[in-house]
């Protein structure tokens, strides 16, 4: 009986120095708890066992992928049946190959296929382990030796897969909280990156450096409200050399500006521009002769016109080594295939020796965007030292699923004609920003003024035909 006077009074003594929006909180909380089971245990319906038994018969799960048209655009498969180079055979069709990523024309140089067969020889096909175990070869090693000399940067990180290149560096750096401004016509891989960033996205008009600003001067205004959020906030601005959506090239000079002007860390995709743009293929920053101190962070595919595979990162060295706990793709990916590291270092053998094969490219180029600016039918779009170039339809349709399967079409009858061109595959109903369907064509440095002549004569035959 004691006990009873003591349990009031130590109730009482907690009501007293508990506050009453805890009290209620807590009340409120009991209550929930009390309600879910009296409406767990009275609300839930009974079936008898004949009506149980009726329900699994006639229930039907859903599917586990939803419905996918069978004539969808991405399903639409050419078979390559052939080794990739100049031309290529599609679909038992022998074509001239304006399709493929080869912009040195390198898949089909003998000394590096060579030397790629020798390090199989050697090292066998794959590693089948990440980079951080037992995936580390001395041949990766002296290919980020290699990568690091040639961009004259401290130091490089290779990957596996070009891809997950740039969408591993994004994230390894900006995080949740953080700010990236971005370019609105960025690809597929920089747009994944942002996503697994969880940072704040804001997206500038393609290649406008007015809108930029304004973004970059809204942003400033918010950081004058609230100091000491934005002394913990990082900022960055990522931007690709040639943009694979559009082949334009990014202004480096004009970003670099408000790098400095806005204290921002730039990230640059090279993937198209390294090995296409600078006397000696350095890419873009070698192009408008920008010091490399003044890009953060450089990455590129080494898919393009390195003809091999994988992707690497160049930078300080406090920067670059960051990705090596940080990088995902880096971490949780088998390493690089040694005879394609082998590739690679082959491929910067050539570069280095060989300097005027960058030269020979820009021509081509320029000779190739001249003559495909007279289609009656088409428009280009691109710059014309760009190796990748954009037809669209003089005339935007208003569904996009539509244009695109016209450009299929136009695509198929070309390569029944010997030319291998491609309609731009993207994931409309993901991309971040609206993409227009176009035609991608790729210039080779292989190519002679009568093949581009050529392309062009059949290329004008199949369009007006289909679009008359």
């Amino acid at each position: 009986m004691v006990a009873i006077p003591y349990l009031f009074n130590e109730i009482e003594r907690i009501f007293r120095n508990t506050p009453l929006y805890a009290i209620t909180l807590e009340a409120f909380l009991l209550l929930s708890v009390i309600w879910l089971l009296l409406y767990k245990r009275n609300g839930r319906k009974h079936f008898t066992k004949e009506e149980e038994e009726e329900l699994i018969a006639n229930y039907e799960p859903e599917p586990l992928v939803p419905h996918t048209d069978p004539n969808h655009p991405l399903l639409h498969v050419r078979l390559v049946q052939s080794k990739v180079g100049k031309r290529v055979v599609v679909n038992g069709y022998d074509c001239l190959n304006l399709a493929s990523h080869n912009y040195l024309g390198l898949l089909e140089d003998e000394e590096i296929l060579e030397d790629a067969c020798k390090s199989l020889r050697k090292y066998g096909v794959g590693s089948c382990g990440p980079r951080g175990f037992y995936g580390t070869m001395d041949v990766h090693l002296d290919l980020e030796d290699r990568l690091a000399k040639f961009m004259r940067m401290e130091e490089a990180v290779v990957y596996s897969y070009g891809f997950s290149t740039v969408a591993s560096a994004i994230p390894a750096y900006s995080k949740r909280g953080d700010i990236i401004f971005v370019d609105a016509a960025v690809n597929f891989a920089i747009q994944k990156g942002l996503d697994a960033s969880r940072s704040t996205i804001y997206f500038y008009k393609h290649n406008d450096m007015a809108d930029l600003e304004r973004l970059l001067m809204q942003q400033e205004q918010k950081d004058r409200k609230n100091p000491n959020k934005a002394a913990k906030t990082r900022r960055f601005l990522v931007a690709e050399g040639i943009y694979m959506n559009t082949g334009q090239l990014c202004p480096l000079r004009e970003l670099v500006q408000l790098r400095a002007k806005y204290k921002l860390r730039l990230f640059l995709d090279e993937s198209i521009s390294f090995g296409v743009l600078g006397k000696t293929g350095r890419g873009i920053a070698e192009h408008f002769n920008v010091d490399l101190v003044e890009v953060d962070l450089i990455s590129a595919g080494m898919e393009w016109a390195m003809g091999s595979i994988g992707g690497f990162c160049v930078g300080s060295h406090f920067i670059v080594e960051h990705q090596r706990l940080s990088g995902v793709g880096y971490c949780f990916s088998a390493s690089l295939p040694p005879m394609l590291a082998q590739a690679a270092i082959s491929a910067l053998n050539r570069f280095e020796k060989d300097a005027q094969i960058f030269a020979e490219l820009q021509e081509t180029s320029r000779l190739l965007h001249q003559i495909f600016s007279n289609f009656s039918k088409l428009t280009i779009g691109g710059h014309p030292l760009s190796p990748v170039k954009h037809l669209y339809l003089n005339v935007t349709w208003e569904q996009v699923n539509e244009e695109h399967k016209k450009l299929m079409e136009i695509s198929d009858k070309c390569i029944a004609r010997g030319i291998a061109v491609i309609e731009a595959c993207y994931l409309y109903n993901i991309e971040k920003q609206p993409v227009r369907p176009s035609l991608r064509v790729t210039a080779n440095r292989l190519l002679t003024l009568a093949d581009i002549n050529d392309a062009f004569e059949i290329i004008e035959d199949v369009t007006k035909e289909l679009l008359n």
